[in-house]
């Protein structure tokens, strides 16, 4: 009787084990980007915005996850901590936090901005979420030291809540006429191919090993 007791009880364990590595295999990791226009993909089809770039492309690298846009055109990082609490509720491990783009280009608070990411980072390390943040700048001739001051705030916040940073989201987009559309601010379909990498970069050593 014993042996068929030990009998069953291994192929219980065998059973149990193969389901565990299903369930891990399986396991997807949920990235969700917030942000603006620059995010939502204004002027562009969907599939053509970055975060769409990025999801098909980790999923072509053997990465198992599904990115969220969660772009608004318009916001500003005052939306930053009731909307990240929504998207709390998908459970997600990643949020890529790229709001304040819009705050420069207005002219608003740096130290207003500063404090609505801090609301939403520190909203996100509660839950145990990890935040990319992607630092944004903005033209010249919003005076140097209004630049200097919105520019450092993102490598202010990332040293002071120890995030990993994408330096400057529209690296190699940003003023470049042939990268954008004819507003000078969205960029266009190329350009969000060069966005998609600049954010891959910084991403893709934050995911799960691939099993």
């Amino acid at each position: 009787m014993n042996f068929f007791v030990r009998k069953a009880l291994s192929f219980v364990i065998v059973i149990f084990c193969i389901i565990s590595f299903s369930g891990f295999a399986l396991a997807q990791t949920l990235i969700v980007v917030l942000g603006d226009s620059l995010t939502e993909g204004f002027g562009v089809a969907k599939e053509e915005a970055y975060p769409h770039l990025l999801e098909k492309e980790l999923q072509r690298k053997g990465h198992s996850v599904k990115v969220i846009n969660a772009g608004i055109s318009g916001s500003t990082s005052a939306s930053a901590p009731s909307r990240l609490r929504w998207y709390i509720k998908t459970h997600p491990e990643i949020v890529i936090l790229a709001l304040g783009g819009n705050d420069g280009l207005r002219g608003l608070s740096v130290k207003h901005m500063k404090k609505n990411l801090s609301k939403a980072i520190e909203l996100a390390q509660s839950e145990k979420i990890l935040i990319l943040l992607a630092g944004m700048q903005i033209p010249q001739n919003y005076g140097t030291e209004y630049t200097q001051s919105f520019r450092n705030a993102f490598h202010e916040l990332a040293r002071q809540y120890q995030l990993q940073m994408i330096p400057f989201l529209l690296k190699e987009v940003g003023g470049v006429s042939s990268l954008n559309q004819d507003d000078g601010i969205h960029p266009n379909p190329e350009g969000h191919q060069i966005i998609f990498r600049t954010v891959l970069e910084y991403l893709e050593p934050l995911l799960p090993i691939r099993q």
